[in-house]
C-alpha cells in the first residue's frame, strides 16, 4: 500500500513552474465555469486534438475499423468525431472530478443499483470499471458512495503526479492505493472485505494475459480478474458511467455480482469478462477510450492490425 501524498519543497522547483501554471489555469476553468460551457469547450477541443494528433486519429479509426465492420465508412466517421468530443470533454471531466465540491460534484450523479452492495455480507468486491473517456467521473462518483480502494501508477512528472493523487482521494476517507504490481496487498486487501476498483479491459501485453474474444478478435486479455476473485473469495461487480445525452450529468450504474464467477477456467473467465465489456462499450460506442491499442498484442503468426 503507498502511503498518501504530501506536499515538499521540492515541487516547487523552478523546472516544475510550468506544470504548476497550466495546472492552475487549467482548475480555474474547471472551478470557475458553468458545466454545459465546459461541455461546449471540451467539444472544441476534442475537434482541435483530432487534428493535432493524427497518430491517436488513426488508432482510434483503426478500432473503430475492427470493432464494427457492420458501420459504413459514414457512420464510422460520425462516432470518431463524437468520440474526439468526448476526449476533449474528459479534460474538463477530470478536473470537476479532482476539484468540484461534493455538494457541486453530486448534483451531476444519478445511480442506479447501490441496493446490490447491501447484499454481499462483508465480502470484498473487484468494482469491475471500464476505460471510458470520462474515467475519473466514474470513480470519483463511487467514492462519494462507497469506501473504495484502487490501483496505481506513478505519474513521471512528480507536480502532476501529487495532483493527481491528491485529486483522486480527497471524497473518500480510509481509501487506500496499491501499486500496479502489489499482488499480495491486494490480495489481502479483498480478504479483508474491502472494494477495489480495478479496470481489465486494457491491453497489457502478453505477460499475464491470453487471448480472449472481443469484438471478433483474440483480444490479449489479462487473467487477474478471475484469479483474484477465486483466491479472494471477492465479489466482482461491474459498474458503468455515461455522460447523459442531453448534457444533464452521468448516468451510474452498478451491476450485481457476477454469478458462477470465477469457474477457474482463464479462458472462459475472460471470455465472459470480454462479452461484459462489449456490451457495456455498445451501450456508448462514443464514449470509449478509442485511442488506446486495444489489440496491440497478437497471438502468435497473426499480422500487426495497426499501421
Amino acid at each position: 500500500m503507498e502511503a498518501r501524498p504530501h506536499f515538499t519543497f521540492a515541487l516547487l522547483h523552478p523546472r516544475y513552474w510550468l506544470t504548476w501554471l497550466w495546472l492552475t489555469l487549467w482548475r480555474l476553468l474547471v472551478v470557475l465555469l458553468p458545466f454545459r460551457v465546459q461541455l461546449f469547450l471540451g467539444r472544441s477541443l476534442g475537434w482541435l486534438l483530432a487534428r493535432a494528433v493524427p497518430r491517436r486519429r488513426n488508432i482510434a479509426a483503426r478500432n473503430l475499423e475492427i470493432c464494427f465492420p457492420e458501420l459504413d465508412e459514414a457512420q464510422r466517421a460520425e462516432l470518431l468525431r463524437k468520440h474526439f468530443h468526448s476526449v476533449g470533454i474528459a479534460t474538463f471531466e477530470t478536473g470537476i472530478a479532482w476539484w468540484w465540491p461534493n455538494w457541486r460534484f453530486q448534483r451531476l450523479l444519478h445511480f442506479t443499483g447501490l441496493e446490490h452492495f447491501d447484499q454481499l455480507d462483508g465480502r470484498g468486491v473487484l468494482l469491475m470499471a471500464l476505460h471510458f473517456t470520462n474515467l475519473e467521473i466514474g470513480a470519483s462518483a463511487m467514492s462519494t458512495q462507497v469506501c473504495m480502494d484502487g490501483m496505481y501508477r506513478p505519474n513521471n512528472n512528480p507536480v502532476f503526479d501529487y495532483v493527481q493523487r491528491r485529486g483522486r482521494e480527497r471524497r473518500v476517507a480510509g481509501g487506500r492505493v496499491y501499486p500496479r504490481r502489489d499482488v499480495r496487498g491486494v490480495l489481502r486487501a479483498l480478504k479483508e472485505g474491502r472494494i477495489l476498483w480495478y479496470a481489465p479491459d486494457q491491453d497489457y501485453g502478453p505477460q499475464q494475459s491470453i487471448f480472449a474474444p472481443l469484438f471478433g478478435q483474440q483480444a490479449a486479455t489479462v487473467v487477474a480478474t478471475g484469479r483474484l476473485a477465486g483466491k479472494s473469495g471477492a465479489a466482482v461487480m461491474p459498474f458503468t458511467h455515461y455522460r447523459r445525452a442531453d448534457g444533464k450529468g452521468y448516468d451510474i450504474h452498478i451491476y450485481p455480482p457476477l454469478e458462477n464467477f470465477p469457474t477457474g477456467d482463464d479462458l472462459a473467465d475472460t471470455s465472459h469478462i470480454n462479452s461484459l465489456v462489449e456490451d457495456y462499450i455498445r451501450q456508448c460506442p462514443d464514449q470509449y477510450l478509442w485511442v488506446h491499442r486495444r489489440f496491440k498484442t497478437r497471438p502468435e503468426g497473426e499480422s500487426p492490425l495497426y499501421f
